[in-house]
C-alpha cells in the first residue's frame, strides 16, 4: 500500500502482551496538591525556534529508539498532525477501555488499563507535548487508575473519563499543521485505529489473555466516536474512506460486542483484515 511508513506504526505482539503488567505506581494516587490539567496555566505559545529545538531532541530520542512503546512514530509526531493526534488517541483507546471494563466488573484490568498510556505512549510524547505547548496532564490517568483501586462508582469513573477526554482534545488543539483537514486527519487516526484493534482481535484469538481483546477494544470504541463526530466532514471529502469505515466499523462492532470479552471469539479475522485494507487503501498519502 502507498502509504506513508512513517504514519502507519502498530502495537508490536509483545507490547500487547506486557498490558498484563501493572505498571509500578499506578495503584499510588497524585499528590494531593498536584494541580489538574484544568488548573495548569496556559503555557506559551511555541515558537518556530521551539519547535526547532525539540526537534532535534526528538530526533535523537528517536535515533536510538524508534518508536514508543504503543507503536508511534515519536519523531514524526512533532510535525505530522495524523501521527500527533494517534498518540493522543491511543490514550483515549485506553481510557474508554478502562470505562468500560469497570462498568463490566473488570475492576483490575480497568485500573490498569487507565495507567497504561502513560508508559506506553504519554512519557515519550512528553517532549512534543511541551514543543507544542501542552502542559502535562498525566496525573489525569493516574487519579483515575487509583480511584477504580479505591472502589468510586461507576458514574465517578465515568465523569472522570469525560474529563480526560476532554482533556485530550484541547491537547489536539496544539497539533502541528501541515495543511492537512481535519477531516483527512481524522480519516488517518481513524484509520489506524481500526488496524490495530483487528490486529488485537487476531491476537486476542491466539491466547485466553483479556487484555489483547479490551485494547482491541478500546481501539474499535475510539474510532467509532472519533468517525462519528466527524463522518459528515468526511463523506464529503472522502466518500470511499467513510464507506470503508462504515463497513470496518460494523465488523469490528460484532467482533467487540462488549468489554467483556465473550466466551468465544468467532468473528472472521480475515475478514476483519480485508475491510482494514480496504480504508486504508482510501486514506492515500
Amino acid at each position: 500500500m502507498d502509504i506513508k511508513i512513517k504514519r502507519w506504526t502498530h502495537l508490536g505482539l509483545g507490547a500487547a502482551l506486557m498490558t498484563t503488567t501493572a505498571l509500578a505506581g499506578c495503584g499510588e494516587p497524585a499528590a494531593k496538591d498536584q494541580p489538574t490539567a484544568s488548573e495548569q496555566p496556559a503555557a506559551d505559545a511555541p515558537t518556530e525556534a521551539d519547535v526547532e529545538a525539540k526537534l532535534e531532541e526528538v530526533n535523537g530520542a528517536a535515533a536510538s529508539s524508534g518508536e514508543g512503546e504503543g507503536g508511534v512514530a515519536i519523531e514524526a509526531a512533532l510535525t505530522d498532525p495524523v501521527v500527533y493526534n494517534i498518540a493522543l488517541t491511543v490514550a483515549e483507546a485506553h481510557v474508554l477501555a478502562a470505562r468500560d471494563a469497570y462498568r463490566d466488573g473488570e475492576a483490575q484490568a480497568a485500573g490498569e488499563m487507565f495507567a497504561h498510556p502513560v508508559s506506553e505512549v504519554l512519557f515519550d510524547m512528553e517532549p512534543v507535548f511541551e514543543a507544542r505547548g501542552v502542559s502535562d496532564f498525566t496525573n489525569q490517568f493516574l487519579e483515575a487508575s487509583a480511584a477504580v483501586f479505591a472502589g468510586e462508582s461507576v458514574e465517578e469513573i465515568n465523569a472522570r473519563t469525560a474529563a480526560i477526554i476532554a482533556t485530550l482534545r484541547a491537547a489536539a488543539g496544539h497539533a502541528p499543521d501541515d495543511g492537512s483537514s481535519p477531516a483527512s486527519v481524522t480519516t488517518g487516526v481513524v484509520a489506524d485505529m481500526i488496524d490495530r484493534s483487528t490486529k488485537m482481535y487476531r491476537l486476542a484469538g491466539e491466547s485466553d489473555f483479556y487484555e489483547p481483546y479490551l485494547d482491541g477494544y478500546g481501539f474499535y470504541t475510539a474510532a467509532k466516536d472519533q468517525f462519528e463526530a466527524s463522518q459528515e466532514a468526511i463523506e464529503v471529502e472522502n466518500p470511499d474512506a467513510a464507506k470503508a469505515i462504515r463497513g470496518a466499523l460494523t465488523l469490528l462492532g460484532e467482533a467487540y460486542p462488549t468489554a467483556a470479552r465473550p466466551d468465544m471469539l468467532d468473528a472472521d479475522v480475515s475478514a476483519l483484515t480485508v475491510a482494514a485494507s480496504e480504508v486504508f487503501l482510501t486514506v492515500g498519502d
